[in-house]
Order: C-alpha cells, then structure tokens, then sequence
C-alpha cells in the first residue's frame, strides 16, 4: 500500500484520570483518515489466562505486540493511528523502533494532572470503572520511568470543554515527537 500523506502515530499516554480516552477519542475524529486503538480493549480481548499486565511480562508482550500489528497494519493503508493506554517511555521507544522502516511521525504526548485531580475524576467514574490507588501508583511510576517532560501535557486546570484546545496543541507542538 502507498500513503498520500505522511503517517503520524499518536502515543496518548497518561496515568488513569488524565483525560487520555476522551482526548484520543477528540483527536481521532480531528484527523481526516485516522483509527483508534484502546489498549485497554486490546488487553481484554484475552479472556481466558489473562493476567495483569504490570504484573506479568508475557501478557505486557502480548498486549504490546497485538497493538503494533494493529498500528503497523493501519499505517499499511495510509490511517493516522492514536493509541490510548498507559504508555511509559519504554513502551514508546520499542513501539517507535518497530515501525521505523515505515517513515512515519511518532508523537508521544503523556497527559498530567495533579494527584488530587486524579483522585476527584477517579471518583467521578462509575464505579467499576474506577481505578482506585492504581492511579496514585501509576502517577508515581511514570515519575520513576525516566519521562522527558518535554512530552507532557497539563491537565489539571483543564475541563472537557478545552479538548479542542488540547487536541490542536497535539497536533501542531513539535515538542510532543518521539525521536
């Protein structure tokens, strides 16, 4: 397959409560030819053995890899990819080096909000899908993941009605590429 225009795979990433579906979800509609990919769903396709993916190095693998058959797959007919899970820089850098030899534009953007934020929007879920200390804990790791902040994105401050706002800075701040 041939492209007519240049491929930008999008790495929303983010602990839980930032804000990263309801971003994904606005950039994809903002793209003219472009798939969503929920890492979330892709993990759950897994149903029988399936276990927790912070917990277990094979199903990280496994989650991982169906999400690069799926972006390489998208970028084979010319589609923008925006993938939405929780995506530390290990996980961007190896992503990144496997879709390499297609040419396209990698841009990693890590959503960030305060702790206390997250608690209040966590609780503003309902309540199976609340994430609970997960949040607090996934805060702490991306701190201890060796993060550039030249890849994060405030959101604290920020409600559903400045997404559209959010989603042009995304699109158009150089700092967010992945090199």
């Amino acid at each position: 397959m041939t492209t007519e225009h240049s491929v930008t795979v999008y790495l929303l990433s983010g602990p839980a409560g930032v804000g990263k579906s309801t971003t994904a979800i606005e950039l994809v509609k903002s793209l003219s030819n472009s798939a969503y990919l929920s890492g979330d769903d892709i993990s759950h396709m897994h149903i029988n053995g399936r276990e927790k993916p912070w917990e277990s190095k094979q199903e990280h693998d496994l989650i991982w890899n169906n999400i690069l058959k799926l972006t390489r797959n998208f970028i084979d007919y010319g589609s923008d990819v925006v993938i939405d899970y929780i995506i530390f820089p290990k996980d961007a850098e190896w992503l990144s080096n496997q879709v390499r030899d297609l040419g396209v534009r990698i841009k990693y953007v890590v959503l960030w909000a305060d702790k206390d934020t997250l608690v209040k929007r966590d609780a503003l879920r309902i309540e199976e899908e609340r994430m609970g200390e997960r949040c607090l804990i996934l805060f702490d790791e991306f701190l201890q993941s060796g993060l550039n902040q030249k890849h994060l994105l405030h959101t604290s401050l920020l409600t559903p009605h400045d997404i559209q706002h959010v989603v042009r800075e995304i699109e158009t701040d150089n700092r967010f590429k992945h090199i």
